[in-house]
């Protein structure tokens, strides 16, 4: 029988080593996985690169596995919102990289290392910083930038339910982030706030299939 729910997050952690490219969930705090990003800052694991549309806020979540000092790079669209000063201070001091990324540009090279597109073009970027050296082509008089998939060896996903066979469905604009993420990474961890028997999530509704988690746990809302 297919179970993908594990006992406790230690064990839902584990999967994850050094040196692992990490995609973290969220549109600020909504549908961020904080229970795993600070699992996550307990543990030896190291060099980590984070994947996320922010920095994190406050001490909490994201911004408590920075403070640990396991993450070496960032690569996010806004690295700077309200409360980030762990980051603020981490990169002004040069223990971090960064690598800023427009959040459409994020969300489709998260898409793209999901359903195998090789590279793609944006006009986003073009002709500023951001794409310099990098290849441009004009399509119908328009500069485009052409941008290549982002892999993850991890996901952190926070969703509002699941089953035992790893299907989920969010909570509203929890959902972000959450999908494309499941899919381009070679390991998938959820949270969820509640799990429930296979049969009691229509089909119709689910989100994210299975096929694209590995291991489910049930968490305890911070705060």
């Amino acid at each position: 029988m297919i179970n993908k729910k594990v006992r406790d997050i230690n064990e839902a952690i584990s999967k994850i080593n050094d040196n692992s490219v990490v995609l973290c969930s969220g549109f600020g705090n909504a549908g961020a996985p904080n229970d795993l990003l600070e699992a996550l800052a307990k543990t030896d694991i190291n060099n980590l690169t984070i994947v996320s549309n922010n920095a994190g806020e406050g001490n909490y979540g994201l911004a408590k596995l920075l403070k640990s000092g396991k993450v070496t790079k960032i690569i996010c669209s806004y690295p700077i919102s309200s409360g980030s000063v762990i980051f603020q201070n981490l990169y002004n001091s040069g223990q971090i990289q960064l690598e800023v990324v427009p959040q459409g540009t994020l969300s489709e090279r998260i898409r793209a290392a999901g359903a195998g597109i090789g590279a793609f073009f944006t006009p986003t970027s073009a002709q500023t910083k951001l794409g310099e050296n990098k290849e441009t082509r004009f399509i119908e008089g328009i500069e485009h930038v052409m941008e290549y998939p982002l892999k993850g060896d991890v996901a952190l996903i926070n969703a509002q339910k699941g089953d035992r066979l790893g299907n989920i469905i969010y909570n509203k604009s929890g959902r972000n982030f959450g999908p494309v993420m499941a899919m381009a990474a070679t390991t998938t961890i959820v949270q969820v706030e509640e799990f429930v028997e296979v049969s009691q999530i229509d089909p119709e509704l689910i989100i994210t299939p299975g096929i694209f988690v590995d291991s489910i746990f049930v968490y305890k809302k911070l705060g």
